[in-house]
């Protein structure tokens, strides 16, 4: 059973929990996206050995990793549709409006960098500067492979959920890509976590009804 750090969070900083509620709403998750992407998180950072002080940095990015698409407020984010490309390079502002955000709200550098990296690439390829390989920091890298997994297991406007299986071929596909190949290994190798349940399944028994 992992631990709930939903209520463990709420106790020295409610404020942050407020921030990831407003944005999985506004991004249409139909579950809890950040909450799950914390614990996620926090259990890989634990097998990588991060200090305390780095985790909880990891885990209040987690938290607010997409603020900034909450602020720029675009409705093609609610759509039920595939992107135009204007709206994909405007997209990718997101993570250095969310870097301005988590400041003004008084959250510490680490996470600020943390939100402004969630989008680097292992093979340099991500946004928005460009780093790769171990130019990201590994608590990013952490955060890149947890977030892909838990939005693609999880119902949006855009995309439906889709299997475990699924969205782990998606990461041995990519790594050494997208992602660091050494977390992904590290990742595909957990077991009997609730957070790694997809919701694909609720969603078709919904339909059925």
């Amino acid at each position: 059973m992992m631990e709930n750090f939903s209520a463990k969070e709420a106790e020295f900083d409610e404020r942050v929990l407020k921030m990831a509620t407003a944005t999985d709403e506004f991004e249409g998750y139909l579950n809890p996206h950040a909450t799950r992407l914390a614990a996620l998180s926090d259990v890989l950072a634990m097998q990588f050995n991060l200090a305390s002080h780095d985790r909880y940095s990891l885990r209040q990015a987690a938290f607010v990793h997409d603020v900034g698409e909450a602020v720029m407020n675009r409705e093609y984010i609610k759509t039920n549709r595939m992107l135009r490309p204007e709206e994909r390079v405007d997209m990718q502002r997101h993570p250095i409006i969310g870097e301005q955000e988590a400041a003004k709200r008084g959250l510490n550098r680490a996470v600020q960098l943390l939100v402004r990296w969630h989008h680097e690439w292992w093979n340099g390829a991500g946004y928005p500067d460009a780093l790769e390989g171990t130019q990201i920091p590994l608590a990013a890298r952490i955060l890149r492979i947890t977030d892909t997994f838990s939005a693609m297991t999880d119902t949006r406007p855009r995309r439906a959920a889709v299997s475990e299986a699924e969205a782990k071929r998606y990461l041995t596909q990519w790594a050494g890509i997208e992602f660091d190949p050494k977390i992904v290994k590290a990742f595909l190798a957990l077991k009997n976590l609730e957070e790694l349940k997809s919701f694909a399944a609720e969603r078709e028994n919904l339909l059925a009804v």
